[in-house]
């Protein structure tokens, strides 16, 4: 058990953002993960568990323990005629568990493809995107307790799963370590093709019958066009949750800004944050070494030698401002530190 003291996480943060942890260590193996937690040095200091680090935002250094989850490995537990049970462990990275899935011609998380993280974290906030949601394939997880190292299995139902929220940003807020997760992928899917312009860029591929591939593909083609690559440059997906508002509530701003967008629900609208960032008049925005994308306003970009804090402290700038034009709060996403 090496445990490394005043890390740079750079290179494990996808903002880039220079800060150090006190104590660090990277575990491989789910008996390495216990040992560390049964040791003293967990005891006596704060955990933080780090996947790919792409739904982080440090502010400052953290003064405890990190421990990076890189606990590898995907397995067909039992299949079908027309499903397959899959087990993936937390440390794997999504989009590797997404091109499985597909190589194996199974679907349901075909429309979730590039979706930066891990496995263990997707459940966290429940990831979405082109109208599917984790929890419509996932049926179970496994999870140690930080405080007891006992492994705790959790049912789909207990996830207490909403948008972008699950029972583990709330009641179970960083008291549970997601080893392993249990999803149903679907043989011959059906696929979804509504949300977005996943149509689109399959009419202009002249694609009529699209398969999960063809989904997937799309899907990554979208994403790449409109979200900056951490590689090139910081920053963490989309900063903001899309604000889900009163039905009343919308047909108000309806009346003053007659081209919102909205996304009906039974009582409520979900309102695409970009649109009310971009009339706020934020995309392309440069504040020293952080800004506002060029081409997607709902992402928070460092450019290079910005701080954490800078980041935090436009995000909020922003959000004060569309506050202030329409009334409505917006929910960061990532977790900062």
């Amino acid at each position: 058990m090496k445990i490394l003291s005043f890390f740079d996480l750079t290179t494990y943060n996808s903002f880039g953002v220079r800060v150090d942890a006190a104590l660090f260590i990277e575990v491989r193996e789910l008996d390495e993960l216990q040992q560390v937690l049964s040791s003293p040095i967990a005891r006596e200091n704060e955990i933080l568990i780090l996947g790919s680090g792409s739904n982080i935002l440090f502010t400052k250094d953290f003064d405890g323990l990190v421990i990076h989850n890189n606990i590898k490995g995907i397995q067909i537990i039992e299949e079908d005629e027309t499903s397959a049970l899959v087990n993936a462990a937390g440390g794997e990275i999504w989009q590797d568990f997404v091109d499985f899935a597909l190589s194996h011609n199974l679907g349901g998380i075909e429309n979730l493809s590039l979706i930066p993280g891990t496995v263990g974290a997707a459940p966290i906030q429940n990831i979405g995107a082109y109208g599917v949601e984790l929890n419509e394939t996932l049926i179970s997880l496994e999870a140690i307790e930080k405080s007891t190292g006992k492994t705790k299995t959790f049912m789909n139902e207990d996830c207490q799963f909403g948008y972008r929220n699950s029972i583990f940003k709330n009641e179970f807020k960083d008291q549970f370590i997601i080893t392993s997760v249990l999803f149903r992928l679907t043989k011959n899917s059906k696929v979804n093709t509504s949300y977005g312009a996943i149509e689109t860029v399959l009419n202009e591929k002249s694609i009529k019958n699209p398969g999960i591939r063809d989904v997937s593909t799309a899907v990554i083609e979208i994403r790449r066009s409109k979200l900056p690559d951490p590689a090139e440059i910081g920053n963490a997906g989309s900063f903001f949750k899309n604000p889900v508002i009163d039905k009343l509530d919308y047909e108000g701003l309806k009346l003053e800004f007659p081209e919102i967008p909205g996304y009906p629900g039974k009582d409520t609208v979900k309102v695409p944050a970009a649109w009310l960032i971009d009339q706020c008049g934020w995309k392309g925005y440069r504040q020293g070494n952080v800004g506002v994308h060029k081409n997607q306003p709902l992402v928070m970009v460092n450019f290079g030698g910005g701080t954490g804090e800078e980041v935090y402290n436009l995000a909020m700038e922003v959000r004060k401002s569309v506050a202030d034009k329409f009334g409505i709060e917006l929910e960061p996403e990532p977790r900062i530190i």
